[in-house]
């Protein structure tokens, strides 16, 4: 049986911007991460199976940049709190009053989480937790925003609407996170075709590809402070 910590649950800057060639570059106006010296110390919240996060802990299991040190969510069945026991990682359900009220911020501080990445997490962040991780807290939205985002737009209701208006194009956008749903910075965003024969299902397969390839990267990336992701092909 899987066992993991609980708390308050009862008991039953840089902004990457396209050039004309494709690269990416950082915005001047965002936080620099390049003083840091130490490594990093990352958290995850994840609400759901936990495939990003899956991702991001073998991207940093190695690395001297940063380390994913803590995973909770909001979902005490939530599959990333066992990927993340698997990997030896620490992971923490909480409730929603825990998370409102600053206890789940006070659980990073005490882990002393240097950057905080939502990976399918799909509660809105308190301000005050906005506030202390500003330019330090990143998520991914499976289309590209501001197309397809806002409060309730998150997996196949995303892909549903992008179907349903016939586009021709859809992908992902990685972005800072500010007080109101999908509208922080915009960070990177890598798109994919949109067939006539797609369903949701097909479509999320295709994003899933992109967020997986890209995710790690750029949160990476963004903790290097680097201005620059050379080689990057946005095709898949």
């Amino acid at each position: 049986m899987t066992h993991y910590r609980k708390i308050g649950v009862k008991s039953t800057a840089f902004v990457f911007n396209f050039d004309t060639e494709n690269r990416f570059f950082l915005n001047k106006s965002s936080v620099d991460m390049r003083n840091t010296q130490k490594m990093s110390n990352i958290a995850i919240l994840a609400s759901g199976s936990g495939t990003n996060a899956q991702r991001i802990i073998e991207h940093f299991s190695d690395s001297d940049v940063a380390r994913v040190v803590f995973v909770a969510s909001e979902n005490t069945s939530a599959y990333a709190l066992t990927r993340a026991q698997n990997a030896g990682i620490e992971a923490l359900a909480f409730s929603m009053t825990a998370f409102r009220s600053g206890e789940l911020q006070e659980q990073l501080l005490r882990r002393n989480v240097d950057f905080v990445v939502l990976a399918g997490f799909l509660k809105l962040v308190p301000p005050a937790m906005v506030e202390a991780f500003t330019g330090r807290m990143v998520n991914i939205h499976p289309a590209l925003l501001p197309n397809y985002g806002g409060k309730g737009m998150f997996g196949h209701h995303v892909h549903e609407a992008v179907l349903a208006n016939g586009e021709t194009q859809s992908g992902i956008t990685i972005h800072y996170v500010n007080g109101v749903y999908d509208t922080g910075d915009v960070i990177f965003q890598a798109t994919c075709p949109v067939l006539a024969t797609d369903t949701p299902d097909t479509l999320a397969e295709r994003i899933h590809d992109l967020e997986h390839r890209y995710f790690p990267q750029v949160i990476e990336g963004v903790i290097r402070g680097d201005r620059h992701f050379n080689g990057l092909d946005l095709s898949i």
